[in-house]
């Protein structure tokens, strides 16, 4: 079993994951579906990963309530992403 305090640092290091790399990544993604794009075979590789990974992290979150919020604003984010280059691509 994981101590607390390990699992603390592993949260903290993905989270600095997901600001430096990943983050940057998604807002380019978001601007580019909000500017009337879509999603490169890349782009949704991309996605794909980040989501393989949050699932392989999720036992991790579930244990610390206090990332919740946090988590659920990104997921948000990948909804909105994902919705808005669907919508483009029905358009096309």
């Amino acid at each position: 079993m994981v101590k607390p305090s390990s699992e603390n640092g592993v949260i903290l290091v993905l989270i600095k994951r997901f600001e430096k790399q990943r983050l940057p990544r998604l807002m380019s993604l978001k601007q580019k579906v909000d500017n009337g794009g879509v999603l490169s075979d890349d782009d949704i590789e991309f996605l794909s990963m980040i989501i393989h990974d949050s699932q392989k992290s999720k036992h991790l979150i579930d244990r610390h309530p206090e990332w919740h919020s946090f988590c659920s604003c990104v997921a948000h984010l990948y909804e909105t992403i994902t919705e808005k280059a669907l919508e483009n691509e029905k358009g096309l």
